[in-house]
């Protein structure tokens, strides 16, 4: 799909569009096996997941017959706003429960496994909103993304145990602080920071934990576009310091410039599989983002041309 034949969810997308990162990233290659389609096999995957189902009331949210996330790799899940993208989100790291199926993280079941539990085992996810503590510092909220042994009762009778780890988890915030630039920030307010603050803040605290899978959920939205390039730059150094990544976003310049692979829901379902490049072209993706649309001219949805005009054409 050129870039005059965007539909109206995929913003930014100018004919000669600048790479939004520094210099072009390296695409990971040879993740799939087979053509390239919804639920194909991928060769190293890091989640599996087989028929997963969320229903609410007459609606069904998800409805996924089998998809694989590979490892080592950025895989963006997109589709329009309604598609169950979050809700799939929630079922996969156990903030929600689904009503039927199974997945597995790493060759191991997390069905039933609560979301603490998941992010111990290192898949760790970040909000659409944030969730970062508005009355507690920047550090205090760090601090709280790990987990201390003065939370047991024995370890927190004997003063040396505690306090050693309490010191470790201190210089690993204001070591993730600084690499996110936050460290200046550090005893002030979480509740003062910007928009695009907060999501830098609860990118960081998730790393508290070192996750081999982070999910972010619309990394992007609400940000300053003069923090859009910080963000973009952190996510594509998850990758490179040997992370997992699975994303949520609409922005699709964002998402042909950094993914590896991107998964299209639309309804519940997965409709789409494949390289960025491939996926954009894929008429299951087109039809997912017009929606009812899809009657009109892709110029006429997308702004770039006037009905009048497309009548003439």
């Amino acid at each position: 799909m050129s870039s005059s034949e965007a539909p109206p969810n995929m913003p930014n997308l100018p004919d000669h569009e600048p790479a939004p990162t520094r210099g072009e990233p390296v695409k990971t290659t040879g993740l799939h096996i087979g053509e390239a389609a919804p639920g194909v096999a991928k060769v190293n995957p890091m989640i599996v997941a087989d028929g997963i189902v969320r229903q609410f009331g007459g609606l069904k949210a998800v409805d996924v017959d089998h998809v694989e996330i590979p490892s080592g790799a950025i895989t963006a899940l997109i589709g329009p706003n309604g598609a169950g993208k979050t809700t799939f989100f929630n079922l996969l790291t156990g903030f929600d429960k689904p009503d039927a199926g199974t997945w597995t993280f790493q060759g191991k079941s997390l069905a039933r496994v609560p979301a603490f539990k998941v992010a111990q085992r290192g898949l760790v996810r970040t909000f659409q909103l944030t969730k970062a503590l508005s009355l507690l510092t920047v550090l205090e909220n760090m601090k709280l993304g790990s987990a201390q042994r003065g939370e047991r009762l024995f370890p927190s009778l004997i003063k040396p145990l505690w306090r050693k780890r309490e010191e470790e988890i201190e210089a690993r915030a204001h070591e993730i602080l600084s690499r996110f630039k936050l460290d200046a920030k550090a005893d002030d307010f979480a509740g003062g920071l910007s928009g695009g603050q907060r999501k830098l803040l609860e990118m960081a605290r998730a790393l508290m934990t070192d996750p081999v899978l982070v999910m972010l959920d619309e990394p992007m939205a609400g940000v300053n576009p003069a923090l859009t390039q910080s963000l973009l730059d952190h996510i594509l150094d998850l990758k490179t310091q040997g992370m997992t990544v699975l994303f949520v976003e609409h922005d699709m310049h964002m998402v042909r410039h950094i993914a590896d692979w991107v998964i299209v829901m639309a309804e519940g379902r997965i409709v789409a599989e494949g390289p960025p490049d491939a996926v954009m072209k894929d008429p299951a993706v087109i039809d997912a983002y017009l929606g009812a649309h899809q009657d009109l001219d892709l110029g006429v949805v997308t702004g770039r041309i006037t009905a009048e005009e497309a009548a003439r054409k």
